[in-house]
């Protein structure tokens, strides 16, 4: 069977096209299983942890009998008492070693009952029969647990904890398990705010002896280029492949599953604006119309990030804040809000000022922030009955984009005060651009530019892109110094025009269009 890019479920080497994680498996098993260590691998949704977990039970096998457990196959009813629970810790607990090669030769009495009837067993009688087969074991075990999401709301697996803790601690004296890792979204530490307010009370830190796992779980843009180089030996396309593995990294900023997402549908798609005689899927034009694709697809991954800001407000007000306000928020791992934001995989700790995780996202997110005030945003309404002017035999018309939104702008909110034009300015140019490039383009933000006085907007339109800088008016060297930088990004986009969108709040400001000649290279600038 051919090897092809997966997006559902777990990914293994010899079915589909993966980057290498070897590097990875080897740092875990040196700097944690070797040394004994109980950890947690929390990393936000589809980030790799189960295939990841997989891999590292193949690899460690040599030397460690590794007894996997994924606790989605435990039951809510399984978790209200510690007996139910210990019956159904222990059957997982057995299958996985008959997995691993443990037969039931190797078993002591004492676990051979699990697979049975386990009658009122306690947590404690558990960790009594697991301390004596791990005693005997030919092998030191490791315990691996995946997706404890699905228990840590609950008192039971708390308790749980707690005996792991006990057990670590006196490891020496009575044996337990060689090394536990963890995994799921939540970190241990945030269990407290999982669980039911009347539980809260019975938090009490159960597993503060877990050591930090700070291994990078996303991917480099040389290992990206490691897959697509295995994909083009069995399939010659012919593409740039450092090029197409830079551009993917540059969307995806290494996320796994927006990674194997891209590679999915220039693999298995046909898509618009692509010419397949000349470039194909596989290209830098290809990954910009993958991109297209998958903001306008509907996925968990995505319903995740809505659903979470709606249950945890003060992530939206974060989020609201750095994408549409240029705020540099200081990245502080105690303030809840960041710290959850940060352990869902939104946000990054990027120069010590939070910043959204990647490019998808921030589209994803302006998409969504955009939408909640599309229908009864004035001057979006306008530009959407306006679009057809705005596209020339296919092309986008960016000048005429610019001087009419000077017109709409001046003409709608010409009697706003200032603080209302500077908050909302530069939310109400992409309302305005949004359905103008609905459907045939798209847009992102350039974030090393992003603050309060000035973001750069790319606009991708039929493989034609356009940069656009907007600003807020802070005189003149300021304004120099941004025209300046304007044609720095446009050495990088290998463009000869750029756009500038000046607000203005100077009373003597003459608002309009011109056009400015700067080192052979043209700029039109907008003012309001």
């Amino acid at each position: 069977m051919q090897r092809y890019f997966n997006t559902e479920g777990q990914c293994v080497p010899e079915e589909h096209y993966m980057v290498s994680i070897d590097d990875r498996l080897e740092n875990i098993k040196k700097r944690y299983v070797d040394r004994e260590k109980y950890f947690v691998i929390n990393r936000g949704r589809q980030y790799g942890k189960t295939t990841t977990l997989l891999a590292l039970t193949r690899y460690l096998e040599a030397d460690y009998i590794v007894a996997f457990l994924d606790f989605q196959r435990i039951g809510t009813a399984e978790f209200e008492n510690e007996t139910a629970f210990s019956a159904a810790f222990a059957r997982l607990f057995i299958r996985s070693l008959h997995k691993a090669g443990v037969n039931d030769e190797g078993l002591p009495e004492s676990l051979e009952c699990f697979d049975g009837e386990a009658g009122n067993m306690t947590l404690m009688e558990l960790f009594h029969r697991l301390s004596d087969f791990c005693a005997v074991s030919v092998k030191p075990i490791v315990l691996m647990i995946d997706e404890v999401d699905s228990a840590s709301n609950n008192q039971v697996f708390v308790d749980f904890l707690a005996l792991l803790r006990s057990y670590y601690i006196t490891k020496k004296e009575i044996p337990i398990f060689h090394a536990v890792i963890l995994a799921g979204v939540y970190d241990i530490k945030n269990l407290k705010r999982k669980m039911r307010p009347e539980e809260e009370h019975q938090y009490n830190s159960p597993w503060n002896i877990a050591a930090k796992f700070d291994i990078a779980m996303d991917f480099s843009a040389e290992q990206i280029t490691g897959m697509l180089q295995e994909y083009e030996n069995d399939y010659g396309t012919g593409m740039d492949i450092r090029a197409v593995a830079e551009e993917i990294y540059g969307y995806t900023s290494g996320y796994p599953y927006l990674v194997s997402c891209i590679c999915k549908i220039l693999d298995e798609s046909s898509l618009e604006g692509v010419d397949s005689e000349l470039v194909g899927n596989w290209s830098v034009r290809g990954v910009e119309e993958a991109v297209k694709e998958i903001l306008k697809e509907k996925m968990p991954l995505f319903e995740s990030m809505i659903r979470q800001m709606r249950e945890y407000s003060e992530i939206r007000d974060i989020l609201y804040a750095v994408l549409f306000q240029g705020k540099k928020i200081s990245y502080n791992p105690d303030n809840q809000a960041i710290d959850l934001a940060h352990m869902f995989g939104y946000i990054v700790d990027r120069d010590g000022t939070v910043q959204v995780a990647n490019r998808i996202f921030e589209t994803r997110l302006y998409n969504a922030f955009l939408s909640e005030e599309e229908l009864t945003s004035v001057i979006g309404s306008r530009a959407g009955r306006d679009k057809g002017q705005f596209i020339t035999d296919g092309r986008l018309d960016m000048d005429l984009v610019l001087e009419k939104f000077v017109e709409y702008f001046t003409e709608i909110y010409r009697d706003s005060d200032d603080s209302f034009v500077e908050k909302q300015g530069r939310k109400l140019f992409l309302l305005y651009l949004k359905p103008i490039i609905n459907g045939s383009g798209n847009y992102y933000i350039e974030s090393q530019t992003r603050d309060e006085r000035r973001t750069d907007v790319i606009v991708d339109y039929k493989g034609e892109q356009f940069v656009v800088e907007l600003k807020i008016w802070h005189g003149n060297e300021y304004h120099e110094r941004g025209e300046k930088q304007l044609l720095d990004y446009l050495d990088y986009y290998h463009l000869n025009k750029g756009y500038m969108l000046s607000f203005n709040f100077n009373k003597k400001k003459e608002t309009g269009v011109s056009c400015i000649i700067m080192e052979d290279r043209t700029i039109l600038e907008a003012v309001v």
